[in-house]
């Protein structure tokens, strides 16, 4: 049976309850939530206010209304950059970003935007007071990269969302690798925006996501078009989440999103993330071990999230996640991880790395399975 161990880009596999959600969701309701006034319709209306409620409770979000359901993490970011920035505006963000920001911000440099990005150390890290001397000239909003999808570096989002609200700099974190890992908290944390996947450390499936938007705030939709509300109206509504949410939501997808949410409360995230750094820290530990492995990202598990990345000397990266895959049935990632500067940040561009992700369902048994696995491949070169 193959090892999976590749949760950095989608967790898997998910709590049996996600899985009875979404049958359920499709079998027994599957009406458009808002798009009627039939009791099937109101039921699909009701488990997206629910799971909106249970996420707003488990962020610590005040108003459920300020949360926009989005397919992606990708897409909630592109949400809040295009729906913020204008012609004009500086923005300061960091070498440890993913495509996700990345891209768009390299498409509105195009459009006047003012982009200026902060190195980090070659173990990830970003120096807080590096980031606020960036920000001496005028600056719109900082976006940082909570943990990196790349080395696992953990970022101090908790210092440096406060200061930036201090400063009268909107703050935004890219959650993609942190949410359902490490409690969140927009109010104690000082985060204006929030960019979150589903389909990661929520257990959701794929095509779920959200963004947070802080009130006050009023972004430029990214789509526009049917609400379920103001219909007589050819102007896209005022306000959240309608705002930003045109056309049919992915109810069964919010459904297992739920159940996946449930599921971490029922089990407790400080668990989960004892779990997850059992593993982490047997992983690095067997990795120290084996001769010629060159890894990358913090040595102090405190700082350090659920990616690892690592390379054997001599050996391509992706000739390595081939076997790994073919000759040993492991799934983990290799090359570039969609975060070109990280890798430049870490020296590894651009041949890119092996990245081993393990997660909740993993066991200590297959973790030892993987660095043996390891090990033959650095003994035996055709295994």
């Amino acid at each position: 049976m193959a090892l999976y161990l590749d949760n950095a880009a989608t967790s898997f596999p998910k709590p049996e309850s996600v899985y009875r959600a979404v049958e359920r969701t499709m079998r027994d309701i599957g009406a458009s939530p808002g798009r009627g006034g039939y009791q099937q319709a109101l039921e699909a209306s009701r488990l997206v206010f629910e799971t909106r409620s249970l996420l707003a409770d488990f962020f610590g979000i005040a108003d459920a209304s300020r949360i926009a359901f989005t397919a992606n993490a990708t897409e909630a970011i592109n949400l809040a950059l295009f729906g913020l920035l204008k012609a004009g505006d500086r923005v300061v963000t960091t070498s440890m970003d993913h495509n996700a920001v990345a891209r768009p911000l390299f498409a509105l440099q195009e459009m006047g935007v003012q982009v200026v990005q902060v190195a980090a150390d070659p173990q990830g890290f970003v120096d807080p007071e590096t980031l606020k001397q960036a920000c001496r000239e005028k600056t719109r909003l900082v976006i940082l990269n909570h943990c990196s999808n790349v080395t696992g570096t953990l970022q101090p989002i908790e210092e440096l969302g406060p200061w930036c609200r201090k400063e009268g700099i909107l703050f935004m974190v890219d959650a993609a690798q942190s949410a359902g890992l490490f409690a969140l908290n927009v109010d104690s944390l000082a985060i204006d925006l929030l960019a979150v996947p589903g389909h990661k450390g929520l257990y959701g499936p794929q095509g779920t996501g959200f963004l947070y938007v802080h009130p006050g705030l009023n972004l430029k939709p990214l789509f526009y078009g049917g609400t379920g509300n103001a219909s007589h109206s050819l102007s896209q509504p005022e306000e959240m989440p309608e705002r930003l949410e045109s056309g049919t939501i992915n109810t069964p997808g919010l459904a297992g999103l739920k159940a996946g949410v449930e599921f971490i409360i029922q089990t407790g995230i400080e668990a989960i993330r004892a779990h997850e750094r059992t593993l982490l820290e047997r992983l690095l530990d067997g990795l120290r071990q084996v001769k010629s492995v060159e890894l990358y990202g913090p040595r102090d598990f405190r700082y350090h999230g659920g990616a690892v990345s690592f390379n054997l000397a001599g050996r391509d990266p992706s000739e390595v996640g081939f076997l790994l895959d073919h000759a040993h049935h492991i799934c983990c990632r290799v090359g570039l991880h969609c975060a070109p500067a990280a890798h430049r940040t870490i020296g590894t561009f651009p041949r890119g790395t092996v990245r081993v992700s393990p997660g909740f369902f993993n066991t200590v048994g297959e973790i030892d399975r993987f660095i043996t696995a390891v090990d033959v491949i650095l003994s035996r070169p055709e295994a």
